[in-house]
């Protein structure tokens, strides 16, 4: 059965606001080549895709979607406004580091990241894997752009669910939008969440989860303080669950769930503290 990618657009007819977003995928095997699609039947394309899988930004932030079976979301960090990823593909070199641009300090490990989507069978969490297929997207619209993840046939339960991750970030807003869809009749309990690290301070909202503090650094020429949310309808939600790792959210029954993920970096000028991004978080999505 072919699937077709349900585009998102978010902008007006006649919209003229420039596109402070972009968006990334291409082989290691032939950097040159910018692509639209990749399908893989395996579901795990982590090496030979650029960047391990799907990736996008806007001005604030970039964010990647794992082509594996974590399904995680990662975070690439700026310490200024601006589009980086074309050039620097996730991991800018120790000069352009040195000279203001941002680094991937964000460490996924296991966990969902920031906001990626799982399932639950009632007891535990269900990764999207294996699959028949695994198939990424990314796309450029007017103001926005997004990745998708279509995992097909993964073992859920007593039969098979197809799902489809949506990732969209926004100019002029350091918000993004995460999407997940059954595609298919029956409603299943999605999982997402948001992972933390020893030190960091988190706080626990009526509608959204937030952390601040270093990622193990692994990457990067240094460590910075980070932060990063995930901002959610508490309604959509039957349970909240610390593992010691992340603070993951379990959906009551649905098929299709939307929540926001957003982050800031200490190098910023503008939210650059807990406190900071508190402030942010409160006032750009109210709690009901």
């Amino acid at each position: 059965m072919k699937y077709i990618f349900i585009l998102l657009t978010l902008t007006g007819i006649g919209c003229t606001r420039p596109n402070h977003t972009e968006v990334s995928l291409f082989m290691r095997s032939d950097s040159s080549a910018y692509l639209q699609e990749v399908t893989s039947e395996s579901g795990n394309l982590y090496s030979e895709v650029g960047h391990h899988g799907p990736a996008i930004e806007n001005e604030w932030l970039g964010l990647r979607l794992y082509f594996d079976r974590k399904a995680a979301i990662d975070v690439y960090s700026k310490a200024n406004p601006g589009l980086e990823l074309l050039e620097a593909r996730w991991y800018p070199t120790p000069d352009q580091q040195r000279s203001g641009w941002g680094a991937d300090y964000y460490k996924v490990g296991s966990t969902v990241g920031l906001g990626g989507v799982r399932l639950w069978d009632g007891e535990k969490v269900v990764p999207l894997d294996p699959v028949t297929r695994r198939t990424v997207r990314v796309v450029k619209d007017r103001s926005s752009s997004y990745m998708e993840m279509l995992s097909e046939n993964v073992p859920y339960l007593e039969g098979k669910v197809d799902i489809l991750v949506r990732v969209t970030v926004f100019s002029g807003t350091r918000d993004a939008m995460v999407e997940a869809e059954v595609v298919g009749d029956d409603p299943v309990h999605f999982v997402t969440g948001i992972n933390y690290h020893k030190g960091q301070e988190v706080s626990l909202g009526d509608n959204y989860i937030a952390t601040w503090g270093l990622h193990p650094e692994d990457v990067a020429i240094e460590s910075v303080e980070l932060g990063a949310a995930i901002i959610y309808d508490p309604g959509d939600f039957e349970e909240t669950e610390d593992d010691g790792t992340q603070y993951l959210l379990i959906s009551y029954p649905a098929k299709y769930l939307e929540t926001w993920i957003t982050a800031a970096s200490a190098k910023e000028k503008e939210i650059n503290s807990m406190d900071l991004l508190l402030s942010y978080i409160k006032a750009t999505h109210p709690a009901r």
